[in-house]
């Protein structure tokens, strides 16, 4: 089953966002998945490609996890390509999000979205339909 594109993490609101789209599988039988980081505000916007392993797809579990108990987060630090760092503001009605591209470009941004209340089952929800429709396995 091919589906298009899926937006696995999805931070809107305010004219800011941070997305972390899902755009498929870099070969049929390997598994990695090819994916953009798109940032957009009314001051910057950019993509950065990259690819996700099935461990960074765990380790997102995990951060949504460490999340919704209220801690700060820090995806992808110590491995490759793009890392995403998250926490709530002092009022825990908006959401910090940076994104740093440590390897090519060098750029970072930090933007600030607000949480609503559904972003955490849409976030669960997200990461469910990427597994089901790009099945990863762990290798040792």
């Amino acid at each position: 089953m091919t589906e298009g594109p899926i937006d696995l993490i999805r931070l809107t609101g305010d004219g800011n966002s941070v997305i972390l789209r899902v755009t498929g599988r870099t070969k049929p039988q390997q598994d990695a998945l090819t994916c953009e980081f798109v940032v957009e505000t009314p001051f910057v916007s950019g993509k950065q490609s990259d690819w996700l392993f099935p461990p960074d797809l765990t380790e997102w579990q995990n951060c949504l996890d460490a999340l919704d108990a209220g801690q700060k987060i820090a995806w992808r630090e110590y491995v490759r390509g793009t890392d995403l760092f998250i926490e709530r503001d002092e009022d825990g009605e908006r959401f910090q999000v940076t994104v740093r591209d440590k390897e090519s470009t060098l750029t970072t941004v930090t933007v600030k979205v607000p949480l609503y209340d559904s972003w955490f089952d849409d976030a669960y929800n997200r990461l469910e339909k990427v597994l089901r429709i790009w099945p990863l396995t762990e290798s040792d």
